[in-house]
């Protein structure tokens, strides 16, 4: 991060020209002018901010990049995406990685048009930090809370933004997100309720840091998972772009690629927003010299000094002087139900690597966990050894087609500890409730930090400590009774993604006030695609807000009939023979159909021969052989 000193230029927003943009010509647009990126002001009234997110395949270094990087200004090309020097493709939305910068005011009204032109894969878009109170459908979860939008398709995703500060939004459907398809939600407020305001001077500039890695995520995931493949981004960008080295054929050779800058006026307080996602693999330094700056989520303030902010890559919980964690951080905001009253809910939810046979990368007839060489193995990550399968419907907007029997949690399974155990992982909760979550994670596989996210909230994060090198649930449990665990209640900070120290725990609360179906998640892509999640049901079905009106069904063919079907490896046996007696009874249907079309048919050819015997005077006898025919035809046919 280089930090130069100059005069900042402030855009000033352009009228509302964004609110109807052509979907052909949207990558020509610079979204940073848009009308609502603004200075927010007490009393004014929130704004409709409309966006149009093209998601294509793409590449970096593109022809669009022409000479990048010898001529170092085709780096900023229209369509180039540098990244760090190495060719790969990519998914982009409106040719862009970061993506477009939603920047709002608290109250704003955001109106999405996702316009989905990959090949053969689907998408959606979760905006991480909003929590979708009133519009749970809007919160971009495949199978949760929407189907997924299918190549081709659109989807509009229409909501306030209530929740200020530093939030992104992100693809949520397989490792989209790791591939490009992640950009900046910011939610300003105005001054009056803004507690930093004094802090600060400038609010311009938006820090993103990413983990990159030189190959589609479905590449790297498949060689992991199948071939003994390592799983670890060999780099980080800042903003979209950085540096490169290899050292290939024993001489190293870098790259000269552009970097992250950042221009800011000397004496002028900047305020810089940060965000970034999954985990680094290694400390990352910010360096800056003579600056004022504030760091919004590390909290520095340095006048007239070069400075180092460094990101550690582990959480070392409370118990360590080198660095302050989340707990003894104290909220601004007021006390509420979640951490002034004792909860109505405790569950423990523990996780770790698990060495299980896991049929998706061990079958245990073929190449079972214990069957393979150790540099093939893959461990299993699982909450309470419960890895998550999603139903073929979205739990919210197809909720009275869902077979709520199917739902699993700790309490309802058995052998999972050492089986592998897959199924629609939920707890319920009621509507007002609270609930005392707590995280432990084991740790005996090795060293390793798990960001989980709550979708539809944010909690209160009241403790955290590093118990050893690895824990149980029951020690935990002990200390908790024991009274060894201090939970940090008044102004408890507020978060809605939180980490656990290896081998510890971290304890945080929630008041359960908006009713749906919200995933908890591993925020590492890898964990997540592999079940590392469980869902909150919270309130009944009649406490959710309506569907809205049209809006898109999926499901398989299963889904679509009235009784609820079982998964087809675990169909019983009476569920198999009321399958046999409906397809008995359809095919006695279709064959009654068929005769009396064949009875109808031979009736109109006796009347026929009845006309032509009339006329030539048929004998009687004749008249009565036929009425006999008739009748063994009629008995024969329905036998």
């Amino acid at each position: 991060l280089n930090c130069s000193i100059s005069e900042i230029v402030v855009t000033a927003p352009y009228a509302s020209r964004f609110e109807h943009v052509d979907p052909e010509t949207v990558d020509e647009f610079d979204w940073r002018n848009h009308a609502c990126r603004r200075n927010c002001k007490d009393d004014d009234q929130p704004m409709e901010c409309h966006y149009v997110f093209k998601l294509e395949s793409y590449h970096t270094m593109s022809k669009a990049c022409y000479d990048c990087p010898f001529n170092i200004t085709d780096c900023f090309r229209t369509d180039c995406i540098p990244t760090d020097g190495i060719g790969r493709s990519i998914l982009v939305v409106n040719r862009q990685m970061p993506g477009p910068s939603i920047e709002v005011c608290q109250g704003d009204r955001i109106i999405v048009d996702v316009i989905n032109l990959l090949h053969s894969e689907s998408t959606t878009m979760h905006w991480h930090g909003q929590h979708h109170v009133k519009t749970p459908y809007m919160d971009g979860v495949p199978y949760v809370s929407q189907c997924p939008i299918l190549p081709g398709s659109s989807f509009r995703y229409d909501y306030v933004a209530t929740e200020a500060g530093t939030h992104f939004w992100h693809s949520h459907l397989g490792f989209q997100r790791g591939d490009g398809v992640f950009g900046p939600l910011i939610v300003r407020t105005a001054p009056k309720q803004n507690w930093h305001n004094s802090l600060y001077d400038v609010d311009e500039h938006v820090v993103s840091i990413a983990d990159w890695t030189h190959e589609l995520g479905i590449d790297k995931f498949l060689s992991h998972h199948h071939a003994g493949g390592d799983n670890k981004p060999p780099n980080v960008l800042i903003n979209g772009v950085g540096r490169f080295s290899s050292d290939r054929g024993g001489s190293n050779v870098s790259a000269v690629m552009p970097v992250a800058t950042f221009v800011v006026k000397q004496l002028i307080k900047t305020f810089f927003v940060i965000f970034y996602f999954d985990k680094l693999q290694k400390g990352v330094n910010l360096i800056c010299k003579k600056l004022n700056l504030v760091c919004k989520n590390c909290i520095v303030r340095i006048y007239n000094h070069d400075f180092v902010i460094r990101v550690n890559a582990l959480n070392e919980g409370t118990e360590t002087n080198n660095s302050i964690s989340v707990p003894l951080l104290r909220a601004m905001d007021e006390n509420d139900k979640s951490n002034s009253i004792e909860p109505d809910y405790q569950f423990y939810v523990s996780y770790d690597f698990y060495k299980k046979d896991n049929p998706h990368f061990h079958p245990s007839n073929y190449y079972g966990f214990n069957q393979v060489k150790e540099a093939m193995r893959v461990l299993t990550p699982q909450l309470n050894h419960i890895s998550m399968k999603l139903p073929p419907v979205p739990l919210l907007s197809q909720r009275d087609t869902v077979d709520q029997t199917k739902f699993c949690n700790e309490s309802t399974v058995q052998g999972c500890e050492q089986d592998y155990c897959a199924c629609t992982h939920v707890l319920r909760v009621k509507l007002g409730s609270v609930v005392e979550l707590v995280l432990v994670d084991e740790g005996f596989a090795y060293d390793a930090n798990h960001p989980f996210h709550i979708h539809g909230y944010q909690f209160r994060v009241i403790a955290m400590e590093r118990v050893g090198r690895n824990v149980t649930v029951e020690s935990v449990k002990k200390l908790d009774k024991d009274g060894k665990i201090r939970r940090n209640l008044d102004h408890a900070p507020l978060k809605d993604t939180v980490t656990v120290p290896d081998g510890g725990y971290t304890i945080v609360r929630f008041h359960a006030n908006n009713p749906g179906y919200w995933l908890f998640h591993c925020h590492i892509e890898f964990h997540a695609e592999v079940g590392m999640s469980l869902i909150f049901k919270v309130g009944e079905h009649e406490d959710m807000p309506p569907v809205p009106r049209d809006f898109p069904s999926c499901g398989d063919w299963r889904s679509k009939t009235p009784q609820n079907v079982e998964s087809p490896n675990s169909v019983s046996s009476s569920a198999t023979k009321n399958r046999t007696n409906e397809t008995s009874n359809t095919a006695m249907d279709e064959s009654s159909d068929n005769s009396v079309q064949q009875v109808v048919k031979l009736l109109a050819q006796i009347l026929r021969t009845l006309q032509i015997s009339s006329s030539t005077r048929t004998s009687l006898s004749s008249y009565f052989l036929l009425c006999f025919c008739i009748f063994v035809t009629v008995v024969s046919t329905f036998w």
